[in-house]
């Protein structure tokens, strides 16, 4: 009978624990280290008195990972432009049979909901992310934030209600998606502004990241003219300069373009009724940096 040593029993986690990790902090880079944090704390723990290692392991990372964010946000610095979390590969159509739930962790790491997640207080996001994407009983998330089940519910409830007023309140359907994505595509590089807005919802929005190092909107772009006009401005001959890759990003099909081999950015659309109601734009190169070594 093989025995599996300490080592085995972590890296078999560590799959959930970057799951938790980056649906606290929306950053790649402070999930990594948060989750080598957890590894440091378990490899020096006494492994004998451990009894549930996920259990340990979800609660030490979860601290960790409430810990990084308070000081993220202590350090109070200003983000130029909008914000989107990190593109983070994921592959659930390969590792989640189950359709309902790799619906619900598709959703979980979506940019919509990372993006409303900023907005939470860390034990609020904690207890969301525990409750909503890994379905934690409520008595298991008051032990690892160290809090009374009763508190712990109420926390759940205001972080339910904050993310559902703020959320997109439709559901995005995996194929439609890919064929909106590759029609919106073409439409851009060829400069075709009358295609681009059939394919656009008269109240689509373009969310750009650039985080001030590299060109995109420095606000939210509303309306379909405005989307599509910006998109035309600069994206008409593209076609010629860079190569695209499609891939799974945060639960959903995107597109990563690519310059000279290296990343420029990262699209992904929202969309329902057929229709782009969101275009996501991440081009902040500290952000792509992780998508050449996976």
């Amino acid at each position: 009978m093989t025995v599996e040593t300490p080592t085995d029993v972590f890296e078999a986690h560590r799959p959930v624990l970057m799951g938790v990790a980056y649906r606290m902090l929306g950053r790649v880079a402070d999930a990594e280290d948060v989750v080598q944090d957890a590894w440091l704390r378990w490899s020096g723990a006494d492994h004998a008195q451990v009894r549930e290692p996920r259990a340990y392991l979800v609660r030490v990372t979860t601290r960790l990972a409430v810990d990084r964010l308070r000081q993220i946000r202590a350090r109070g610095e200003a983000y130029v432009g909008p914000w989107l979390p990190e593109p983070y590969l994921t592959d659930f159509a390969d590792t989640v049979p189950d359709g309902a739930e790799r619906a619900v962790l598709a959703d979980s790491v979506s940019f919509a909901v990372l993006v409303v997640l900023e907005s939470l207080s860390p034990l609020e996001r904690a207890v969301f992310v525990l409750r909503e994407a890994f379905g934690c009983p409520y008595a298991e998330i008051a032990a690892v934030l160290d809090r009374g089940e009763a508190a712990v519910r109420q926390l759940a409830g205001r972080a339910r209600r904050h993310v559902e007023e703020r959320r997109p309140r439709y559901t995005v359907d995996p194929a439609e998606r890919r064929d909106l994505t590759e029609r919106f595509l073409a439409a851009a590089a060829g400069g075709d502004l009358a295609a681009l807005l059939s394919l656009l919802a008269p109240d689509a929005r373009l969310v750009g990241d650039g985080g001030g190092k590299a060109k995109a909107p420095v606000r939210i772009l509303e309306t379909a003219d405005k989307v599509g006009r910006f998109l035309v401005a600069v994206t008409g001959g593209e076609e010629t300069r860079l190569s695209l890759r499609f891939l799974e990003v945060n639960g959903g099909f995107s597109v990563l373009a690519l310059s000279d081999g290296r990343p420029d950015s990262v699209l992904q659309l929202d969309v329902a009724d057929g229709l782009v109601r969101t275009v996501y734009v991440v081009r902040n190169p500290d952000k792509l940096r992780f998508l050449t070594s996976r």
